[in-house]
């Protein structure tokens, strides 16, 4: 990939009107077209646009599986409704999320941000007490996974959006069995749990979603200024 652009240098890509007609193109795919794959850089850059999401603190509390072919005949049982598209979209990418957060992960959110942005001395201090102040104040009810799983879905957007933006289709899941594929995929007695699934690649020529009109509120009923 290629190196990022300095934020002060980067001007608008997109035209207001072909973002919103990027909005307007997404939909969630229901039939796939299994003979076509997303070419690998295509592929790179979507996994960056999920290694670059925004997450609370920046603390990335998420894992990616990109699962293979083979893999994902062994989930179809527990895909619920969308089983084919599991089976033929050119990828499936399943969302995973922390069950618990500590001050060891704390410890090394902050040990790589110091690093990456080459911190030192008091600065670096003060960085690492702040994030560690954050993790010892948490309430009682805190709800580690809970937490995790709400930072995932902001990745999976970012995953949607992005996958629109270079011509490709997607299918956001949650009608599946999270205990089933945690069970195929080994994820018991591991730090991560699965919350979310999608699935990207190119839609069937006979997908009757693919040119069905959106169906959304109108904006004025959705977006109230105060």
């Amino acid at each position: 990939m290629s190196a990022p652009i300095p934020s002060e240098t980067v001007s608008p890509i997109l035209t207001p009107d072909q973002l919103v007609a990027v909005q307007h193109r997404r939909y969630a795919t229901k039939k796939y077209d299994p003979s076509r794959t997303i070419a690998p850089e295509l592929w790179a850059a979507l996994e960056e646009t999920l290694v670059y999401s925004p997450s609370s603190t920046g603390i990335q509390p998420w894992r990616f599986l990109v699962v293979s072919k083979e893999t994902r005949q062994k989930l179809l049982p527990a895909s619920g409704h969308n089983q084919q598209i599991v089976s033929d979209a050119s990828h499936l990418v399943v969302f995973l999320a922390r069950r618990e957060l500590t001050a060891a992960d704390a410890e090394r959110h902050v040990a790589n941000f110091i690093s990456i942005r080459h911190m030192e001395g008091q600065v670096a201090q003060n960085l690492r007490e702040r994030q560690l102040g954050f993790m010892s104040g948490l309430p009682a009810d805190f709800d580690a996974f809970q937490y995790s799983a709400f930072q995932v879905y902001i990745a999976l957007g970012n995953l949607l959006t992005s996958a629109a933006l270079l011509g490709l289709d997607s299918t956001p899941i949650g009608g599946f069995s999270p205990a089933a594929y945690d069970e195929i995929l080994g994820l018991n007695g591991t730090p991560y749990r699965s919350v979310v699934l999608a699935t990207v690649g190119y839609h069937a020529a006979d997908d009757a979603n693919a040119k069905a009109e959106k169906v959304r509120f109108p904006k004025d009923q959705l977006i109230q200024y105060v």
